[in-house]
C-alpha cells in the first residue's frame, strides 16, 4: 500500500487570522504563561548555541560599493526567528521580520511579518499567516503575564511613553489582568498618535475615566501603578534612551519594559527586583553583540548582562518570569516592593499564539487551503 504523499496547508490572511482569534487578549495571556511554563521546564529550543537566541538578522554595512544595497537606515532589519515547544503545543515554526521605519511615509507600518507553522515530525507546512497581529498580540500578552504575577492587584494607574501599537496591546493586556484600572497617562511624539490612541481607548476600555496626555517622562513614572516604556528610537547612544529615576517610582509599583529604557544608579540597587522574560535570550545576545552589550540591545536586561560582568550583580539576582509561572519562585512578595521586568521577545511566543490561532482556524474552517504536492517530484 502507497503512502500518501500529499501535503497541504492553510493560508490566513490578517482578516482571517482576526476570525480565528488573534486579538483575543485573554486567551493570549493564558497562552504566554503556559509558554513561560515550558520555558522554565526546559521544553522549548530556540536558535544558537545555548537555542535561547532570539535570531538570526542580516545587516548591512554603512558604505558599500554596491548602489543597490540597502542602507543601515533606523530599525532596518530583515530577521528569522525559529524556535521548537513542546508541551500541548507540539510545534514548530519561524517568524520572518522584516522592518523599516521609513516604512511609515509609505503609509505601512514600520514592520512586515509572516509567520510558517510546521509539523513537527515531518517538518511539512501546516500554515503560512501574516503575522503583524500575531506578533503584537503575543507581545502585548508578556506584560499581562507579568502583571499577573507581579503588579499590585489594587492597580489603579497607568502611565504609558509610546502611544503605538506595543502600547495598545500593552493597555490591553494591563486590562485583562488589572480589572481596578481606572487612569492612563500617556507621552507621545505627535498629536496625531495621541487622538488615535485616546479614541481606541475611549471604545475599548470605558472604564478608563481618566486620560491624562503628559508632557514629560517624569509625569509618565510618578504616581502611576504600573509604568511601560514602547516607544521606538535608533540604538546606539545609551544617554538617549528613556530613564526611569528611583525618586520618580511610587512605592509597590510594577514597571514592564519592553522597548529602550536605562536606570539611573538607585534603580539599579538590589532592592528593586529584576525579573527577566529569559535569562538565556540576555546571555545568548550578549555573547552576539560587543560590548556593553546595552549600547546595542536596548532592553534594559542588556544593561542587566552588562551589570553582571562589571561585578555590580550576581547573576542570582535576575528572576525568571518562568520561575514564577511555575511556582518555583514567587511573585509580588509585598505591597511596596518595586519590580521591573524586561521584555525582549521571543519566538516561542510566536510558535504557542500562533498555534492556537491555527487550532482554531482549522476548528472553524477559516483560511485558505493550499497545496504544496501531491507526490513531491524529488523524494
Amino acid at each position: 500500500m502507497s503512502a500518501d504523499t500529499r501535503i497541504d496547508f492553510i493560508y490566513l490572511s490578517e482578516p482571517d487570522m482576526i476570525k480565528a482569534g488573534v486579538m483575543d487578549m485573554p486567551v493570549c495571556i493564558d497562552t504566554m504563561e503556559q509558554m513561560f511554563t515550558l520555558l522554565h521546564q526546559g521544553d522549548y529550543r530556540m536558535a544558537g548555541s545555548n537555542s535561547d537566541s532570539h535570531g538570526a538578522m542580516i545587516t548591512f554595512p554603512e558604505e558599500s560599493p554596491f548602489a543597490t544595497m540597502p542602507k543601515p537606515t533606523a530599525d532596518r532589519r530583515l530577521m528569522a526567528m525559529p524556535a521548537y515547544l513542546g508541551g500541548d503545543f507540539q510545534t514548530c515554526g519561524v517568524k520572518w521580520y522584516g522592518s523599516n521605519i521609513a516604512n511609515r511615509e509609505k503609509g505601512l507600518p514600520r514592520s512586515i511579518l509572516m509567520f510558517i507553522l510546521n509539523d513537527i515530525d515531518t517538518g511539512a507546512p501546516l500554515a503560512y499567516m501574516s503575522a503583524n497581529l500575531l506578533s503584537a498580540y503575543r507581545t502585548g500578552a508578556v506584560p499581562g503575564v507579568g502583571a499577573r504575577h507581579l503588579a499590585r492587584k489594587d492597580s489603579k494607574v497607568i502611565g504609558l511613553m509610546g502611544p503605538g501599537v506595543m502600547g495598545k496591546t500593552s493597555v490591553a493586556a494591563f486590562m485583562a489582568t488589572c480589572p481596578e484600572i481606572d487612569t492612563l497617562k500617556v507621552k507621545g511624539r505627535g498629536k496625531k498618535s495621541l487622538d488615535s490612541f485616546i479614541a481606541w481607548v475611549k471604545e475599548n476600555y470605558p472604564q478608563i475615566t481618566t486620560v491624562k496626555v503628559v508632557d514629560t517622562i517624569e509625569d509618565v513614572v510618578r504616581d502611576s501603578d504600573i509604568v511601560t516604556y514602547c516607544n521606538s528610537s535608533e540604538v546606539g547612544d545609551v544617554s538617549t534612551y528613556p530613564e526611569v529615576k528611583r525618586e520618580w517610582v511610587k512605592p509597590g509599583c510594577f514597571l514592564s519594559m519592553p522597548a529602550f529604557c536605562r536606570l539611573d544608579e538607585e534603580m539599579e540597587k538590589g532592592d528593586v527586583r529584576k525579573v527577566v522574560d529569559n535569562t538565556g535570550l540576555y546571555e545568548a545576545w550578549f555573547e552576539e553583540v560587543p560590548k556593553p552589550a546595552h549600547k546595542y540591545i536596548p532592553i534594559i536586561g542588556a544593561r542587566f548582562m552588562d551589570m553582571i560582568a562589571e561585578g555590580l550583580m550576581s547573576k542570582d539576582q535576575l528572576e525568571d518570569l518562568g520561575a514564577i509561572t511555575a511556582g518555583a519562585l514567587p511573585g509580588r512578595r509585598t505591597d511596596d516592593e518595586i519590580i521591573i521586568l524586561s521584555i525582549g521577545g521571543m519566538p516561542v511566543e510566536d510558535v504557542a499564539w500562533a498555534t492556537v490561532v491555527y487550532r482554531n482556524a482549522i476548528e472553524k474552517g477559516i483560511g485558505v487551503k493550499l497545496n504544496l504536492w501531491e507526490t513531491p517530484e524529488l523524494s
